[in-house]
């Protein structure tokens, strides 16, 4: 059922983002991403042979590979035991020792002969990238916890969960939620609470209820993503948008794909429920 949701959702998100396909980006740094794109042939033919895909991208794939394989092994369920396999994926798939392995694999692609130069000048452009995103995105996660100390949230969720509009009720619990904090996962969390004791009040007690409960707490949850998510400020800083382009790209997609998602799961709603 997720699959189905999410694949429509995609697919408008992907219709909504078509229209920016040819907009330049106007924010602080685009003229220089735009001249860096420019000379993108010269950077091939001074790098000499290009690496395999698969060594190209091993050192993203990879961490997020462990990180996922780590989180399997985590289920409850335990699918994988509680001894030696799991251990292992557990500590691998932990995000600071996953993304340190895709470090390692990273070397790999190092051309000059000097590659501990070369190495520290790469970490010197990549702080000189990343520092504006860490700063601007941890502000975003502060502003978001402010937010969740004042209780927002459970004002919110209290208020909003006596409206009894049905299968409508989770999704506008969660995405209240989100757009107020900015956090998708305190979103889903504090609105699966909210709604749980609640299903028999509003006819959703049964298991495809429950399933399409789900859904649409995970439709609302991302809608919609701005100012105060610290991911719109990741989306913003590194394809070099204002944050005026970004409201009109980021923010109006999430809103798309989210009430696109609420749409597909009411009507699903009239033929299973």
């Amino acid at each position: 059922m997720g699959v189905f949701v999410a694949a429509i959702a995609a697919f408008a998100g992907m219709l909504w983002a078509n229209r920016f396909k040819n907009e330049e980006p106007d924010g602080e740094g685009a003229e220089e991403l735009n001249q860096q794109l420019d000379q993108l042939d010269d950077l091939k033919n001074a790098y000499g042979k290009l690496p395999s895909p698969t060594k190209a991208f091993a050192p993203i794939f990879v961490p997020i590979l462990l990180i996922c394989l780590g989180s399997i092994a985590n289920f409850p369920s335990k699918p994988l035991g509680e001894e030696g396999i799991f251990s292992v994926l557990v500590f691998l798939g932990q995000p600071v020792n996953a993304l340190m392995i895709g470090l390692l694999l990273s070397l790999s692609l190092l051309k000059s002969d000097k590659k501990i130069a070369e190495f520290s000048e790469r970490i010197s452009q990549g702080l000189v990238v990343a520092a504006p995103i860490l700063l601007i995105t941890g502000a975003g996660g502060a502003f978001g916890s402010v937010l969740k100390a004042t209780e927002i949230g459970a004002f919110l969720g209290s208020s909003l969960s006596a409206l009894g509009v049905g299968i409508f009720m989770p999704f506008i619990v969660a995405s209240a939620l989100k757009s107020a904090q900015g956090s998708s996962t305190v979103a889903l969390v504090a609105t699966s609470a909210l709604v749980a004791p609640l299903l028999g009040d509003i006819g959703l007690n049964s298991e495809m209820g429950r399933v399409l409960t789900v859904m649409a707490i995970g439709a609302g949850a991302m809608t919609v993503s701005h100012a105060n998510d610290s991911f719109f400020w990741v989306v913003t800083q590194f394809s070099r948008m204002s944050v005026k382009q970004a409201y009109r790209a980021q923010t109006a997609a999430t809103l798309v794909q989210g009430v696109t998602a609420m749409i597909v799961v009411y009507i699903l709603s009239l033929f299973l429920l």
